[in-house]
């Protein structure tokens, strides 16, 4: 799958005369707890040469294609998005840039990209993020006898953000594995999430699972210690000058390729 996940990616750089900067892998697959089919969700961050910036008439900055009967979903933001939304610490950007799972990297660039997430690291705008997600899937599944484990971890690995931008300095690791194990939860809990994430790599996306109270109630908690904090976080400090340079040297840069 890497090599034909490879070989689309060479196949939109021509069509679309870009230059792709990185593309990994994001969803469950990243996150740490797929299912045995799971889709792939392949992001990218590409560039264009200095041309197209230059043209009054602007262009979509982004790309979506769903290919191999759905299986693989590529979705890309152009850089000058991409820098744009780093400067209100996007969580997807920040989930992005600490994927494992990659198909095409620019070290160079991601070396500087990376280094300047802790300047826009907005711990009231990530938190936003998250806890709206938790919330909103917490309410699907306190309504539903039965749910998908699916749902379930989305659930989960949100409110567990929450908890970790709330007691951590550092930008929120987008393996779940490294979340829940180092947030001091009880050895039972940390047991049972070891147990579930085995058990749905075995399970189909649309198994149906039922239970958990104490997870349950472990979401319930964090969602309301965040609600009664979200809006008193601090927000980030970083410079936009340092995004527009980095956004003229990777122009540049392809314009000399």
């Amino acid at each position: 799958m890497e090599n034909k996940i490879r070989k689309y990616l060479l196949e939109l750089e021509e069509e679309k005369n870009i230059q792709i900067l990185w593309a990994c892998e994001t969803g469950s697959r990243a996150w740490g707890f797929p299912s045995p089919d799971s889709d792939f969700d392949i992001r990218l961050i590409y560039v264009h040469k200095s041309d197209w910036y230059l043209d009054l008439s602007e262009g979509k900055d982004s790309i979506e294609r769903m290919l191999d009967n759905n299986d693989i979903d590529i979705t890309g933001w152009d850089l000058r998005k991409t820098l744009k939304l780093l400067r209100k610490s996007n969580a997807s950007v920040l989930e992005r840039a600490q994927s494992s799972i990659v198909y095409h990297s620019d070290e160079e660039f991601m070396e500087e990209f990376r280094a300047l997430i802790p300047q826009f690291y907005s711990k009231i705008a990530t938190m936003h993020h998250y806890w709206s997600m938790a919330a909103k899937f917490n309410d699907e599944l306190q309504n539903e006898s039965e749910y998908r484990l699916k749902k379930f971890f989305y659930t989960l690995r949100s409110a567990l953000v929450c908890k970790w931008i709330m007691e951590r300095d550092e930008v929120p690791p987008i393996e779940f594995a490294k979340i829940y194990q180092e947030l001091g939860l009880d050895r039972s809990l940390i047991t049972r999430i070891d147990e579930l994430i085995a058990m749905k790599a075995t399970q189909s996306e649309a198994y149906m699972h039922s239970g958990e109270a104490e997870l349950l109630k472990l979401i319930g908690n964090c969602i309301r210690e965040a609600r009664e904090v979200k809006n008193e976080l601090p927000s980030a400090k970083g410079e936009t000058d340092f995004l527009s340079r980095v956004f003229r040297k990777y122009i540049a840069k392809y314009d000399q390729s």
